[in-house]
């Protein structure tokens, strides 16, 4: 494949998915839905993979839309890091589409045609190398998001739905004024003309500054994470599994994005050379933001952990989880050394796929049990054991224990961190590590009471099944026959079959992650790709 060729074939991550929500509208018949749903994903993630064989070779690819000259035409742009995250995202929005085609949510109005809708966004995203359509896509995320909550919910998942369209409504107009004030200050809203203006301009690196705050408040980060774990616990786990593996991702994949273009941390400003003493005008600014980037992280990856310890429902301690996991997965920007980074994306790529196991896994205990209340599903592992081994596995990788990713995911940050305390601040180490290791312990404590709370103890006499219309049938005794049907945990398998190969093979993959980190910090080939 050539050059030209990989580049023209980018916006078909966008038209499929496009394509196939209006041909999911037009025939709505439920085969057609369901190989949609779940096809589609997987297509991509073909794709995705092709493109990371593709960019072992060539390390950006970009294609001009209308084929105006560069820095004016949209780009949609492509190096290791993008394909990496098609293939993540692609990933778990399979599963998540296989799930709601088990469970039944698809055959509810419009639901499959809304899922690639988002799953357009999402690509769309990725691809993006401009911020304002950069904008674009986040709404064409939001939109169909907005309507999964109303179409799946009920009346209590709409006043949780009214929230969390509140929040992303306040959110995007704060993220389009951050992209205003970029064109203001810089003339342009393409990445690879604004690469390095940042760490030299202080009005750039602010305006910037307001566009990395909406993205942080979009990938639920402390201060302003509440609304994250009760709007996504509040939705059904099909539609919780699919937000958790796109919404939040996309975010801190811009993050990242634009934080290593524009300003270039990890490396030597334009004019800090010069007379002793002297820095780049917007050293002080980004110094500055490094500073708080670093507060926010630490605070992340604590207050998730410690928010997991109040949770009474499985999927609310699972969201809170999440809330941790984008602090772990942050510590890459807040340290900006190249083994932090790496360790960053690699710890992405673990949480995307055992996050997507439990919920999915989850989903299909309360579907069966009917409630995801600790307590009410007390010695589930007596009755059934693949779902236990399933859930316990998915605990151990959130954990950081083997033999799952998550062992990888820890030590590598573990060990990033400690790295960075050779040319790092004297602070940057010791608290970074201090706050791993406690964010790990409250995490493991968390999560045993968790299994104590629902899959081991006593054996479960009751449950509360669906009523014939929907809704909640009321308490009936348990007999033995109420199992939970093994095609329901297929999504669950596959994503933690992935998660183990992950421990088994992680030389495999790190190869790629280590490409994808070397693409955020030496810019040169995206920029010349972009604007040749």
């Amino acid at each position: 494949m050539t050059e030209m060729t990989a580049g023209s074939l980018l916006a078909l991550f966008v038209a499929v998915p496009l394509l196939s929500a209006g041909l999911s509208v037009i025939f709505r018949q439920r085969v057609v839905d369901r190989v949609l749903l779940v096809g589609v994903p997987v297509l991509a993630v073909a794709g995705a993979v092709a493109l990371m064989l593709f960019h072992r070779e060539v390390p950006v690819v970009a294609t001009a839309i209308g084929s105006f000259e560069g820095g004016i035409a949209i780009p949609l742009v492509s190096d290791m890091l993008t394909a990496l995250m098609l293939a993540t995202t692609g990933l778990a929005t399979a599963a998540a589409g296989w799930f709601l085609a088990l469970t039944g949510e698809a055959r509810l109005r419009f639901v499959p045609a809304l899922a690639l809708l988002l799953m357009t966004g999402v690509n769309g995203a990725l691809l993006t190398g401009d911020l304002f359509n950069l904008f674009v896509f986040v709404e064409v995320m939001l939109l169909p998001s907005y309507a999964l909550i109303a179409v799946t919910g009920t009346w209590r998942r709409l006043g949780l739905g009214r929230m969390f369209v509140i929040v992303n409504l306040v959110t995007s107009l704060i993220l389009l004024m951050g992209v205003g004030l970029v064109y203001g200050s810089a003339g342009t809203v393409n990445l690879a003309a604004l690469a390095g203006q940042a760490a030299e301009d202080p009005q750039v690196a602010l305006a910037v500054t307001v566009v990395l705050v909406a993205l942080a408040i979009k990938a639920g980060v402390v201060p302003v994470h509440g609304w994250l774990p009760r709007a996504y616990s509040g939705t059904s786990a099909g539609i919780m599994a699919l937000f958790s593996a796109l919404h939040t991702k996309v975010s801190v994949y811009a993050i990242f994005r634009i934080y290593f273009t524009t300003f270039e941390p990890g490396t030597t400003p334009a004019g800090a050379s010069g007379a002793a003493g002297t820095s780049a005008p917007g050293s002080g600014m980004a110094e500055t933001i490094a500073v708080v980037i670093a507060v926010v992280v630490l605070v992340t990856m604590v207050l998730g952990a410690l928010g997991s310890l109040g949770e009474q429902r499985f999927r609310g301690v699972l969201a809170f989880q999440m809330v941790a996991g984008v602090g772990h997965i942050l510590i890459g920007a807040a340290v900006a050394s190249p083994m932090a980074v790496t360790a960053g994306l690699f710890y992405l790529v673990h949480h995307v796929i055992t996050v997507a196991s439990l919920l999915t896994t989850v989903g299909a205990v309360e579907h069966t049990y009917g409630t995801g209340v600790l307590g009410r599903l007390s010695g589930v592992m007596h009755r059934d054991r693949l779902a236990a081994v399933l859930v316990a596995l998915g605990l151990l990788s959130l954990a950081g224990l083997p033999p799952t990713s998550g062992l990888w995911g820890k030590l590598g940050l573990g060990l990033a961190v400690a790295e960075s305390g050779a040319g790092g601040p004297a602070w940057q180490a010791p608290v970074f590590l201090v706050a791993i290791v406690l964010s790990s312990l409250v995490t493991l404590v968390a999560l045993q009471r968790l299994w104590g709370g629902s899959f081991a103890g006593a054996p479960l006499k009751r449950y509360w099944p669906a009523a014939p219309a929907g809704g909640r049938g009321g308490v009936r005794p348990l007999d033995s026959t109420v199992r939970i049907p093994p095609r329901l945990l297929g999504p669950g398998v596959v994503m933690m079959g992935v998660s183990v190969a992950l421990f088994v093979f992680a030389g495999v993959l790190m190869p790629f992650i280590d490409s994808a980190t070397a693409g955020l910090f030496d810019t040169g080939p995206y920029i010349e790709a972009v604007l040749p």
